[in-house]
């Protein structure tokens, strides 16, 4: 099997937890090259990429100039959100294969510019949206494909984590995140549970998002957070310009409704909110239930539904895809409880086999244009804000695909 030469573009913090995590174990991978505008990111990560296989990538301050040195087989994109698309766009457009991190776009000639370097150039890419790969959002979709649901009418899902300390120390940690927080106000980072719902959902392949409204709350989480820390006496006066909590309704061109939640910036614990709501039944991710039309048909409201909650283990021997039933602990420990492995397992083999990827470019336009569209509409106070289609119509005629093959069960 050829060895797949890999450069990481990004030592920050995703950077280097998926390169010593999964980027090192994988059979076959080398990693020849790492770059950071940060030397001494870079420099850390080729440590522990020798220490862990041996090899020691060379390490450059450039993503270009790595790439034109090194002439890698595959970029991995993983620097900061307002240049994933300069950096795969780069690569592509030196005929190397890109799996690109998450993060939203600031305009619609970003989302553009991917597009159009892909269709241009046809270099292999994936969007890597590791939450596409998890247990509960594969889960959730084995149970559509399969019918459980009926006719899914709504979908709801959030990014809910407590990132005060992350964003707030940002200057000190050498993390862009602060700087996004202080001067704009946006669905800022939407893909980790958009990305599941658009592939349940169909978008891009059927399917399309048609149109969005966003609303926000005021903020004042950061500024609470940072008055009793000393260290951080200059933000004790910043006006941050992200809400706290920020909503999106987006709708479908097939009627359905999709709703949105960022909230980031307040005590929480952390949740995703996956929820499917169909005719026949609905999942909810929060309380790992699956419900059925006709499972129980009264509830004592007093004393809740015991019953409900966390039943969604009994689903799993028929729904849940091989992966997932049959995960090991070495695998669980691969980044995010595995799901990491999984979606770059999924990567790797569909490169060497030549096989499309499982999120592809349009995929990645789509799900990414959410950010600097909720920033429109929030400016508007709140407008209906169209929602381009980036595949120039060839929605209408794609086939649905999903990320892995889902279990078939007979009705």
């Amino acid at each position: 099997m050829k060895q797949l030469n890999f450069v990481v573009c990004g030592a920050g913090q995703r950077g280097e937890g998926v390169t010593k995590g999964v980027l090192c174990g994988l059979d076959d991978v080398r990693i020849v090259g790492i770059s950071d505008p940060y030397k001494d990111k870079a420099e850390k990560l080729a440590g522990i990429v020798e220490e862990k296989t041996g090899f020691r990538p060379e390490v450059y301050t450039d993503s270009t100039a790595m790439v034109e040195a090194l002439k890698p087989d595959v970029a991995y994109v993983a620097t900061s959100w307002e240049s994933h698309t300069e950096v795969a766009v780069m690569a592509m457009e030196h005929g190397v294969a890109v799996a690109m991190e998450v993060g939203g776009a600031h305009s619609e000639e970003e989302c553009r510019s991917l597009v159009e370097t892909w269709e241009k150039t046809r270099v292999p890419f994936m969007f890597m949206e590791n939450c596409c790969f998890n247990r509960d959002e594969l889960f959730a979709l084995s149970l559509a494909r399969n019918g459980i649901f009926g006719d899914v009418v709504y979908c709801h899902g959030a990014y809910g984590h407590d990132l005060r300390k992350e964003v707030a120390y940002g200057d000190i940690n050498r993390h862009y995140r602060l700087k996004h927080y202080s001067t704009r106000n946006c669905e800022n980072y939407p893909t980790h549970e958009l990305g599941p719902i658009c592939r349940l959902l169909n978008i891009n392949r059927g399917n399309r998002m048609v149109s969005l409204v966003s609303r926000s709350s005021k903020a004042l989480g950061l500024h609470a957070y940072v008055q009793d820390k000393p260290e951080l006496e200059y933000l004790k006066d910043r006006e941050f310009a992200q809400g706290d909590v920020v909503e999106t309704l987006i709708t479908c061109e097939n009627g359905e409704l999709i709703s949105l939640r960022l909230d980031t910036t307040l005590p929480r614990t952390y949740s995703r909110e996956l929820t499917v709501c169909g005719t026949k039944g609905r999942y909810n991710q929060d309380s790992n239930s699956v419900f059925r039309d006709g499972d129980k048909e009264t509830f004592d409201i007093i004393k809740g539904a015991e019953w409900y909650f966390n039943n969604a283990p009994q689903y799993y021997d028929k729904y849940l895809p091989d992966f997932w039933r049959n995960i090991t602990e070495e695998q669980k420990q691969k980044g995010h409880g595995g799901m990491d492995y999984f979606e770059f397992l999924n990567f790797v083999n569909a490169l060497r086999d030549g096989k499309e990827m499982p999120i592809d470019v349009y995929d990645a336009a789509a799900w990414m244009a959410i950010t600097y569209l909720s920033e429109k509409s929030l400016a508007m106070g709140g407008a209906v804000v169209e929602v381009p289609d980036f595949t120039g119509g060839a929605y209408k005629t794609r086939t649905p695909k999903d990320v892995i093959e889902l279990p078939v069960v007979e009705k």
